[in-house]
């Protein structure tokens, strides 16, 4: 029997010095491809409300959006760490809401911790939830639940002032129990920087090789969302055009009945079809 992956997994990478991988999946199908792969951790991101349900951001996403596919991705995840987001307002309006808001996306969704967004202003919801035993990751640099005070998708941390402020918002996080953090899009020095000073894992995306692990959303990888090609992602397999030229095959063949073939069809006795043709003409 494989063993689950747990947050202690990620403790002792940090201490051996050993990289995390992490990747996104919102469905059955890729989480179990994920997890067969050998991926560490699986997040369930709030992503999948732009590169799965067509939204503008994240902002859109509802917990019930967030329970319905973590619930899939959960089927297929055996081994790997799954991982929930919060997602928009699930925890900004008191740390009642965000107990009860986490707890569903472990109990009812079947995740193993949850993410969240900010620094300081959410420590105290950070300490209740993992008060109620469940385990959380944070998130900081640039918070797409926060792109509207940001005005648009731009790194976050690259002057003195907001350097010193993620630096301090890390520390807190850290003392208020969080087992791993995100950075994303963070100067590479400065992510760096956070890093090598923290006792628990920071896990990359856009932010340099120097954190302890990375994430990446998967269909960005596979060249599988074309709305928008991240700088800090890379695409592993064009997988996208491969799709695209696989639906105009099919489109292609079946309009000039080369499929279906007979092979990919089913056989049944002639008499019947003779008996048929007698009796009911």
């Amino acid at each position: 029997m494989m063993e689950k992956i747990t947050v202690n997994y990620f403790k002792e990478a940090k201490a051996n010095g050993k990289k995390i991988t992490m990747l996104t999946a919102y469905d059955y199908p890729t989480a179990k491809l994920l997890d067969e792969a050998g991926i560490d951790s699986i997040l369930v991101g709030d992503s999948l409300g732009m590169v799965v349900l067509g939204y503008e951001d994240t902002t859109k996403v509802t917990m019930e959006d967030m329970i319905h596919h973590i619930k899939a991705a959960a089927r297929g995840t055996k081994k790997a760490m799954l991982i929930g987001d919060m997602p928009f307002l699930s925890y900004h309006t008191g740390k009642y809401e965000s107990v009860k808001n986490a707890g569903r996306l472990v109990s009812e969704g079947g995740c193993k911790a949850i993410k969240l967004e900010g620094g300081k202003e959410v420590t105290e919801d950070i300490k209740a939830i993992i008060n109620a035993g469940i385990p959380v990751m944070g998130h900081l640099g640039y918070t797409p639940q926060s792109i509207n005070v940001f005005g648009g998708h731009k790194a976050q941390g690259k002057t003195y002032e907001t350097a010193v402020k993620m630096y301090e918002d890390a520390l807190q996080l850290q003392e208020a129990g969080v087992f791993s953090l995100v950075l994303e899009c963070v100067p590479h020095k400065l992510a760096d920087y956070i890093s090598k000073r923290l006792d628990i894992p920071v896990i990359g995306i856009g932010s340099g090789n120097g954190c302890d692990g990375q994430v990446l959303v998967t269909p960005d990888i596979l060249g599988l969302f074309r709305d928008f090609s991240p700088r800090h992602s890379r695409v592993f397999v064009e997988m996208g055009n491969a799709y695209e030229q696989a639906v105009k095959r099919y489109i292609e063949d079946v309009k000039s009945c080369v499929f279906p073939a007979l092979e990919n069809t089913f056989k049944i006795d002639e008499d019947i079809i003779r008996q048929l043709e007698k009796e009911l003409h």
